[in-house]
């Protein structure tokens, strides 16, 4: 597999962890250093996103990945990822939102950790 390939099944990664609020499957994707950037705003570290996920917080159901981009620069990477998630977070009621996460990644040895992705829609 190739760092590309690498980077795209971290980005899927991430959402089978997400669906499945398994905090070790994301441990695997996820750099300790990670920050999201919710679409409110919000800025989670690793531990608050992993909070926010088994408390119910937020809650994401489905996703089809409609466009994954990415771009290598030596040990750090770019990725922009179009996906349809199915969600309901905050308290609020299930939708299916257009996410586009804009994602930083470092290589570390031979595997690609995701460091902070920002959401927004398209």
């Amino acid at each position: 597999m190739n760092d590309r390939e690498k980077i795209i099944e971290c980005y899927k990664g991430m959402y089978e962890g997400m669906i499945h609020k398994d905090t070790d499957l994301l441990k695997n994707y996820l750099d300790d250093s990670y920050v999201l950037v919710h679409m409110t705003g919000a800025r989670m570290n690793l531990q608050e996103y992993f909070d926010a996920l088994l408390d119910g917080t937020l809650n994401y159901y489905k996703y089809r990945h409609e466009n994954i981009s990415v771009e290598i620069d030596g040990n750090n990477a770019k990725a922009i990822g179009d996906t349809r998630v199915e969600a309901a977070v905050y308290g609020g009621s299930k939708h299916v939102w257009p996410l586009r996460l804009k994602c930083e990644f470092k290589k570390k040895g031979d595997q690609w950790m995701m460091t902070k992705s920002i959401a927004s829609t398209y």
